[in-house]
């Protein structure tokens, strides 16, 4: 088998990761409304039943976005040059973020404080002190507004893609050389074994002490989760023939995953019958676990990728295109829509595919008046129409780009 990839080429299957990637989002965000964990509204029907299944994809359904945003980034920044590469990632990612939070954002925490507080002054009324920065809406903890919510990820991918910039630009060739170094380490079981155990360090140190919040400042466990994931794709993007070398380990990879969730679901059902004093004393494991399998998820999506979904078509230039406006509309599609639902006393489980179909139906409806008015398609994280190259659409931290077709990558990846 020949396992090199020599640079330029387009990883077309990257595209595809991304892509499966936002569309699980979307069912674990419709999850949210049904289990026991806080979120901005909830069902009536509410349980601790959904959980097992909303953890097969926890772990690392963000990790996988960030790395394979760092993959983009870092060969992006090769093909265009860091100082315009961060002009247009900056405009494409700041105007969305900020339009999203005075637009798009707001219906999720007027819905909250409804639902949570009985607040009863309209909309209107909110989006005053919405915009003033109230901090009246509290219960344990009090709401901060303006807020991101789920675009969170926007503005830590723009912090995460400008050090990225200024950490080349510093370098220079030895970025490349840095790359190769790491490279050279992870080759055979240690693609698996290196990366989780700096996971794993991360987390057994962090997530006890600094507990997500989503707000930049004092969030250390979530940046140290998503910017090594981050910082590995962009490192990894420039060795050639790295991403052959997942193909093999992907079954291993998916295995250990597998067996790490169904750990994970043990430890939860624990805590109700084993003693307090040995959950504790075996916490630490299972954060690493946790980290384990994470990273294996990580691995056999971009190895089960690489291997069968390394081709470009029609629906990879739509679906990229669209992903990005997909994702800054759906989680206010969802908390709308739900919020509207729970007087019709609906079945959970139909109600459930009820907010997925309508949330996607919706969700590309106002795609398609987006992609075709100029002056929306950058509030969106859209290119200029003439702009957008037909194979290649360079919406936020979409996959590893430049130049040779597909083909050259794919018979390389295939054993």
């Amino acid at each position: 088998m020949n396992t090199q990839i020599t640079p330029p080429t387009r990883l077309y299957f990257l595209d595809w990761v991304r892509i499966i990637a936002f569309f699980i989002l979307i069912l674990y965000h419709v999850g949210m409304y049904y289990v026991s964990w806080d979120w901005h509204v909830k069902s009536p029907f509410a349980s601790t039943l959904p959980e097992p299944f909303m953890m097969l994809s926890s772990p690392w359904r963000l990790g996988l976005l960030f790395f394979v945003a760092g993959a983009a980034a870092s060969l992006m920044l090769r093909k265009a040059g860091t100082a315009p590469f961060l002009r247009r990632r900056s405009l494409r990612l700041l105007l969305p973020l900020v339009f999203g939070m005075l637009v798009v954002v707001p219906p999720q925490p007027y819905l909250e404080v409804v639902e949570k507080l009985g607040y009863a002054d309209g909309y209107g009324a909110f989006m005053r002190l919405y915009l003033q920065a109230y901090k009246g809406f509290c219960r344990e903890d009090c709401l901060i507004l303006p807020t991101w919510n789920h675009l969170w990820f926007v503005a830590y991918l723009w912090i995460y893609t400008m050090l990225l910039g200024g950490l080349v630009a510093a370098l220079g060739p030895r970025f490349d050389a840095v790359a190769a170094r790491i490279g050279g380490w992870l080759t055979g079981w240690r693609i698996v074994a290196l990366p989780a155990a700096v996971l794993a360090i991360a987390r057994v140190a962090l997530v006890e002490h600094f507990p997500t919040n989503h707000a930049v400042v004092g969030d250390w466990y979530n940046h140290a989760m998503s910017f090594i994931p981050f910082l590995l794709g962009a490192l990894v993007a420039r060795v050639p023939g790295f991403w052959a070398r997942l193909v093999p380990l992907r079954w291993h990879a998916l295995g250990i995953a597998a067996i790490g969730w169904a750990l994970l679901v043990m430890w939860i059902a624990a805590y109700e019958v084993v003693a307090p004093t040995v959950m504790a004393s075996l916490r630490p494991f299972v954060f690493a676990m946790y980290a384990l399998q994470a990273w294996c998820a990580l691995v056999a999506a971009c190895g089960f990728a690489a291997r069968h979904l390394d081709r470009d078509g029609a629906a990879r230039r739509y679906l990229n295109e669209a992903i990005f406006p997909v994702y800054i509309l759906h989680q206010t599609l969802i908390v709308t829509m739900a919020h509207a639902m729970q007087p019709l006393r609906i079945g959970p489980g139909l109600e459930a595919v009820l907010l997925v179909l309508l949330t996607l139906t919706l969700s590309f409806g106002i795609f398609e008046v987006v992609r075709r008015v100029a002056l929306l398609r950058p509030l969106f994280g859209l290119a200029p129409a003439r702009a957008a190259a037909p194979a290649a659409v360079a919406a936020p931290g979409d996959a590893a780009t430049v130049g040779a077709p597909a083909g050259a990558a794919g018979r390389a990846l295939r054993p």
